[in-house]
């Protein structure tokens, strides 16, 4: 069910943004002119499902007896993380209420009216609405209309929010996209530093981004965010700056930014926060060279001193004075996370110093080195430095750095970008728990993993079924002209093929099916310690190869029913054939070809969380942290002082060896080929689109 809701929303984004680019083409303005005005009906249509939900709540608890009936006020919706809108500035009346061609005033009439009622959000809200054609403005309002989305949650408008930033981010625009920070990586910072409380600072804010996940992870754990933790931020550009109070509002959260010129970050601490954070996460500007060092020379946030000076008396490099700002943000029990250039980490002589003094802190804690292309304007490798200051007055842990090269740890998510899946998040966080002696979670997320395997391969039961269902029908429709007497039956060999894998599939499902309750009813009964975890993994191997080989045997029957089709109608002529219901027979061959896509999708699944248990159990089968060739080191200070001070994870765990592949994985490499030919497919589309146009041009 849940990657059905995925699947479906990823269709919807993509549509929404095919409309986006119609609103682009019928203004003539530039991406980041038009951006705003999109975010601003996203920030709309949630603020309006946000209202109807608190007003149910809030009728509901008068009914109840649990507030008076009285005339309500702000207050009231604010509780319940919502804004008290008024009439005309509800997503549903706007689209209602007639408007005469004049859907553009109306809409920034909404806008005007939001930020009269809720202050934060004043002069934040797009208000330009009155540049686009009222029929695209509608068409878009329109799709937003769904019956799905007046009930959708936060989640789904946070989803939708992230994927028109990272679309936008693609696109080029609004600065080369640098106000978007993929969601994989601020995810891996807050799963390392668990923001769950005081006082949070990003001043590299961005689009808010860092915020937002920290929200998650403290709702996850069943708190209120607002009652946690205090946000601030801030933003050099004032239109990302806006980006993030709407992404906040989206998420029914509230923060602090300022917002103006980079100057103010690099030469004024704006919220005053020196040695007052319980968290900093940022993902600053790489290797900036132009701030003035005389005007930074003495700042209390540069306790280390001084990086590199140039003979312009510039900085040479900015990275120092981030690292060291962070630092100097936090307070005695704080975290940071942040995402730098690789360059920072081994850079040579005035930063070496900063570096040098930064780790005899005993405050720097882990290090992870992340490949190329998780940017979406970026290329180039980074990695994610961690502090935490708690670590300088712990005899066991301050002279210690962990050092993990994630560089091999990622997922294709189009042909020039990559993540971390969620599960690769988890295990990276899983590494990070047992360095900090947390056994138990790590044992946790193991057990996670296998009860889900288990549970996943009880459920491809019901698509399992339906395909053998839909495939027998298939095979039904086929059977009066497939057992027809011809000469040199050309059908035949393909028509017997067919069936006899059918049968075996038949026979395979149903003995797949006693595997799995097997199982089921062993998993109940099963010891959760590190031992009983290993066995249970263990005994799921044969599971899963099973759904690996009832993977490649519902592909195969697929495959030979599409061959019999083709056999028939191309070569025997059989729409002409009584005996052949070519309509019916495509009906049925297209619900096969959805059926198996279930079948397949649900094995894979099953098999999936299988594996994620072996990458963790396989390379720390004691549930204790020990050293991985090419992944993870424990490294004390004497040999981080023999290496140059360098915080390179690669230059300490060394690589791993090569070892033949006796389970390669087919699935994968077979996705990461079909997301390369979709990019390519898609880039042929655009390239003979511009090419068409400019013909046009060139004849006008």
């Amino acid at each position: 069910m849940i990657a059905d809701h995925l699947q479906g929303l990823e269709k919807f984004e993509s549509g929404l943004w095919k409309i986006a680019d119609t609103l682009r083409a019928n203004s003539n303005l530039a991406s980041n002119e038009y951006f705003m005005p999109i975010m601003g009906l996203i920030f709309l249509r949630h603020a309006t499902n946000r209202f109807y939900e608190a007003k149910a709540a809030i009728d509901a608890d008068k009914a109840a007896g649990k507030m008076p009936d009285r005339p309500l006020v702000d207050a009231d919706f604010t509780r319940r993380r919502a804004l008290n809108l008024p009439e005309a500035a509800r997503f549903d009346v706007i689209l209602k209420t007639p408007k005469d061609g004049n859907l553009g005033a109306a809409l920034t009439a909404a806008m005007d009216a939001i930020e009269d009622a809720f202050p934060p959000l004043s002069g934040q809200l797009p208000k330009d609405y009155g540049r686009f054609d009222a029929g695209v403005l509608e068409e878009m309002m329109r799709v937003f209309d769904t019956e799905g989305l007046r009930t959708a949650s936060g989640d789904v408008f946070g989803r939708i929010y992230e994927y028109f930033l990272a679309e936008f981010s693609k696109q080029g625009a609004h600065d080369g996209g640098e106000f978007f920070t993929p969601p994989s990586i601020v995810q891996t910072i807050v799963n390392v530093i668990e923001p769950d409380h005081g006082t949070i600072l990003d001043p590299a804010c961005g689009s808010g981004g860092m915020f937002v996940q920290s929200s998650h992870f403290i709702e996850d754990a069943g708190q209120d965010t607002m009652k946690r933790v205090t946000f601030f931020g801030h933003e050099k550009n004032e239109t990302t700056a806006k980006l993030a109070q709407i992404n906040l509002a989206v998420h029914g959260l509230q923060g602090t930014i300022r917002a103006g010129n980079e100057a103010i970050t690099y030469y004024k601490d704006p919220h005053e926060l020196v040695g007052k954070c319980d968290f900093v996460m940022a993902n600053p500007p790489f290797n900036v060279d132009e701030v003035d060092a005389e005007k930074v020379n003495g700042d209390k946030r540069l306790p280390f001193g001084l990086p590199g000076v140039n003979k312009t008396k510039k900085v040479s490099n900015a990275n120092y004075l981030w690292l060291s700002y962070f630092y100097s943000y936090l307070n005695e029990t704080g975290r940071a996370g942040v995402v730098m250039s690789s360059q920072a980490s081994s850079a040579g002589r005035d930063d070496a110093t900063v570096r040098q003094k930064l780790v005899e802190t005993g405050a720097v804690d882990v290090m992870i080195d992340v490949r190329g292309n998780f940017f979406y304007t970026r290329t180039v490798p980074c990695q994610l430095w961690f502090f935490d200051r708690t670590k300088e007055k712990d005899e066991a842990r301050r002279d210690h750095v962990l050092m993990l090269d994630a560089r091999s740890i990622f997922r294709k998510v189009s042909r020039a970008v990559c993540d971390f899946s969620p599960e690769q998040q988890k295990n990276i966080a899983a590494i990070v728990w047992l360095y900090r002696d947390q056994q138990e979670r790590f044992l946790k997320l193991v057990e996670s993993y296998l009860a889900e395997a288990v549970a996943l391969s009880s459920k491809a039961q019901e698509p399992l079924a339906a395909y053998e269902a839909i495939l027998a029908k298939l095979i039904g429709r086929m059977s009066p002209f497939a057992g027809m007497n011809r000469r040199d039956d050309r059908l035949a060999g393909p028509w017997g093929e067919l069936t006899d894998v059918q049968t075996m599939l038949t026979a395979d499902v149903e003995a797949f099916g006693k595997e799995a309750l097997a199982k089921e009813k062993a998993w109940t009964g099963a010891p959760r310690d590190n031992a009983g975890l290993n066995a249970s993994r263990n005994a799921l191997h044969p599971l899963a190869e099973r759904c690996r080989d009832l993977t490649k045997q519902v592909d195969l029957t697929a495959k030979l029913a599409g061959r019999v089709i083709d056999v028939a109608v191309k070569e025997l002529a059989a729409r002409d054939a009584d005996a052949w219901n070519n309509a019916e027979v495509n009906r049925v061959r297209k619900a096969l070809d959805n059926a198996r896509a279930a079948a397949v999708e649900a094995l894979r699944q099953a098999r999936y969380f299988v594996k994620q248990a072996d990458w963790l159990q396989e390379r720390f089968p004691d549930a204790l942290l020990r050293d991985v060739e090419g992944l993870v080191k424990r490294v004390d200070r004497g040999t981080i002082k023999t290496h140059d001070w360098s915080l390179t994870p690669g230059r300490y765990v060394g690589v791993a060896p090569e070892e033949p592949d006796e389970d390669f994985d087919f699935e994968e490499a077979l996705r990461a080929i079909h997301i390369d030919l979709k990019g390519l497919n898609e880039d042929a589309t655009e390239l003979a689109g511009r090419i068409a146009k400019n013909f046009e041009e060139l004849g006008a």
